[in-house]
């Protein structure tokens, strides 16, 4: 096993962990309640995965999921919802910046001053450590919960690039897939503090629960990697079907528009427009947002029309030139056998010239 394989899977792994445990440790804060520290132990599905994945795949990843990324929003989704749930119990003034650095500074300075000259070093970075520690808990809540929202999905983003690839995926394909999770990151960001932020949203239950299961919904999207994939399929009876060489052909495409009408843009013009429709929700943003998602689902229709209209006048060129309609995904093998028979026909007829040619040779 390499090395660089072996150290980027431990620590991309161990970042999740860590975060994981972060978001366990600010809901058992919040609620004031230990039983919340059961939460961690989702983190040993995660452990046991990367024990599999070392053993049997030698750290690299799968083809088209990744588990670890699945494993992690199992680990981290459950306390973000706590946290939305049980959001804006504390006070945040206008700076809360500001105070908290000054007052770090100086809880600093005692806990330096009271160790200095009685006490060890040891001591003396156990001291801060707690002060440290104690200085975040006095962070408001909100700041918290908006933070591990936005450290969270630049973790899926930044751990899926750290975490091995495996052999059906390429660099070039990764970076594809990496630049669209960075859009889709910031999108579903802006749907769950845009939408959640809303007063009128925060003193309904049911909206709430409501929201939370779109984005959670939303965040499926982030372990596959068929939107940088073909699927692939062999030249069978079966692929002969007009929908199986449709899905052969675009199979990349077709996830694409897939995951934007019925995972993200989709539920999100749902709920906003449910928003605004039903409870009488209005605001600039979130007018906005919503006809910018009615734009991408248009424009998500119109490509799959493209698609299809394509597809169709290639499938009709080929059954007027009498040619078979094999799955069109391996177009080099297919090229290879053409050009090998032509080659050949060629090399026979030079060989082995017509009987007409080679009379008129002779009589002459």
């Amino acid at each position: 096993m390499e090395l660089m394989v072996l150290l980027n899977a431990l620590v991309t792994r161990l970042l999740f962990v860590l975060h994981s445990l972060i978001g366990v440790w600010r809901v058992t804060a919040v609620k004031k309640e230990p039983k919340y520290w059961l939460l961690a132990l989702l983190n040993l599905l995660l452990c046991l995965e990367t024990g599999l994945t070392l053993k049997f795949k030698q750290g690299r990843g799968y083809k088209w999921f990744s588990p670890a990324i699945f494993l992690y929003l199992i680990c981290t989704v459950p306390s973000l919802w706590l946290l939305e749930i049980h959001h804006g119990t504390q006070y945040c003034g206008n700076e809360p910046g500001a105070v908290q650095v000054n007052v770090s500074n100086q809880d600093f300075n005692q806990s330096r001053d009271s160790s200095h000259g009685s006490e060890g070093t040891d001591h003396h970075i156990i001291q801060t450590a707690k002060v440290f520690v104690n200085q975040l808990s006095t962070i408001c809540e909100t700041v918290w919960t908006l933070a591990l929202h936005q450290t969270f999905l630049l973790l899926l983003v930044v751990g899926r690039w750290l975490l091995p690839i495996g052999v059906e995926i390429t660099r070039d394909q990764l970076s594809q897939l990496l630049l669209m999770f960075v859009g889709t990151a910031a999108d579903i960001l802006e749907f769950a503090s845009e939408t959640l932020d809303i007063k009128d949203v925060r003193n309904n239950y049911v909206l709430i629960n409501a929201i939370l299961a779109v984005w959670t919904w939303s965040m499926l999207q982030f372990p596959l990697d068929l939107a940088v994939q073909h699927i692939g399929c062999k030249p069978t009876a079966s692929t002969r079907r007009i929908p199986s060489l449709l899905l052969c052909r675009y199979s990349a495409e077709l996830w694409n528009i897939g995951v934007s009408l019925f995972i993200q843009d989709g539920p999100f013009f749902i709920v906003r427009s449910i928003l605004m429709g039903h409870f009488r929700i209005f605001n600039q943003m979130l007018v906005f947002f919503t006809a910018k998602n009615i734009l991408v689902v248009t424009l998500q229709l119109y490509r799959l029309a493209v698609i299809t209209l394509d597809f169709r006048a290639t499938i009709l060129q080929k059954s007027r030139k009498g040619e078979v309609s094999c799955c069109p995904c391996e177009p080099y093998e297919a090229s290879t056998h053409a050009t090998t028979d032509q080659d050949n026909k060629m090399r026979e007829f030079v060989a082995f010239p017509p009987k007409e040619e080679s009379q008129a040779l002779s009589e002459d």
